[in-house]
């Protein structure tokens, strides 16, 4: 049994992940944006993006 490899890099406010040998994703915390073949395609990608910063979810005053 083989052991999943997991490469990861930030840029941006981006998350670059590749997990084996599958594609490069350019992601957010809750969203994929756009998978590549090369790292320079992702890298590339994430650096022509807008800085990202995650927003606090909004709280209901339900009570």
């Amino acid at each position: 049994m083989s052991v999943p490899m997991l490469n990861k890099m930030h840029l941006n406010g981006y998350d670059i992940v590749r997990v084996n040998s599958g594609p490069w994703r350019v992601c957010t915390r809750d969203d994929r944006l756009a998978s590549f073949g090369s790292r320079e395609q992702a890298l590339a990608y994430a650096a022509a993006l807008p800085g990202y910063k995650a927003r606090p979810r909004a709280v209901s005053n339900d009570d």
